[in-house]
């Protein structure tokens, strides 16, 4: 019975797996049909760092019951919007991760069948396919959070290059306006990208650029974007009390991410401690147990 259950398992997993990989045609009226149609509009989010590849085709039919389920959460659909996934190629790949973790216990199950003729138990093999489905289930929730993660911190670095660059400006005698536009023509990255946005936004709009930096912080859950927006809206747009706000804020970022990396090296530092004692504790075993064993022996 055991191998007829891990028969079946092993079929349907290579079965799923051509499927997603070649999946079927569409027929003649349905491809003429769909040429016949508007061009949908492209998502808002995009997916720059995990391209759909053979997961995401393979797991798209999970995704409205993924949806039904309430998935992805608020808090996780934020950082999609950071890490610029969609949420349907997020599902898919969860779906995906699902089916590899359910079957490929049993696959490995019965792989070791036939090379050994003995195996663990359908009871076994049941608990492992559903443990792994589970941890897997939960791996590119993983990936999404700490791209948006990574992000996060370079925005945070390049607002406080930003600010140093706007208060320099500004000493040497350039208007606000100006001093924003060079300060952020300067850095690149997905950090400056986004506030080089932020203040095109404000900049077509008529809107007030702190105003749209603070939006940009709320999106992103940047504390510090939103901290600037209100200290300037109560230091006011113009004039030396602006340079003065902006001025502290730099340096208050400046020491906080000074004091972040200074204890990200500390932590290093602990975590390195560990192997060395434990290879300490290998070394001192290697050259005591043959002298113990022999004094034990002796007795």
């Amino acid at each position: 019975m055991t191998v007829i259950v891990l028969g079946l398992g092993l079929g349907g997993f290579l079965a799923l797996i051509v499927y997603g990989v070649n999946p079927p045609r569409a027929s003649l009226a349905d491809t003429l049909a769909r040429l016949s149609q508007h061009p949908a509009p492209a998502p808002a989010a995009l997916s720059t760092g995990h391209g759909g590849g053979w997961a995401s085709r393979l797991g798209r039919h999970a995704v409205p019951a993924l949806k039904w389920l309430g998935l992805p959460t608020a808090g996780l659909r934020r950082d999609l919007d950071i890490a610029e996934v969609s949420a349907e190629q997020l599902l898919a790949e969860k779906g995906a991760a699902l089916l590899a973790g359910l079957l490929a216990p049993s696959v490995a199950s019965l792989l070791w069948w036939a090379m050994t003729g003995t195996g663990p138990g359908f009871q076994t093999t049941v608990l492992g396919a559903l443990a792994l489905g589970a941890v897997l289930f939960f791996t590119p929730d993983l990936q999404v959070r700490a791209t948006a993660r990574r992000r996060r911190n370079e925005l945070r670095h390049t607002l406080s290059v930003f600010l140093n660059l706007v208060v320099i400006a500004l000493a040497g005698g350039a208007g606000i306006h100006q001093a924003l536009a060079d300060a952020a023509a300067n850095p690149h990255g997905w950090g400056a990208a986004q506030l080089r946005r932020a203040l095109t936004a404000a900049e077509v709009g008529r809107t007030n650029v702190w105003h749209e930096l603070g939006e940009l912080g709320s999106r992103t859950g940047v504390r510090e974007l939103t901290e600037l927006a209100a200290t300037v809206s109560l230091a006011g747009s113009e004039g030396a009390k602006i340079r003065v706000s902006l001025e502290a804020k730099a340096s208050a970022m400046r020491t906080r991410s000074l004091a972040e990396s200074d204890g990200a090296a500390q932590s290093a530092t602990e975590r390195m401690s560990l192997p060395v004692v434990v290879l300490f504790a290998g070394f001192l075993i290697f050259i005591g147990y043959p002298a113990l064993q022999n004094v034990l022996a002796g007795l």
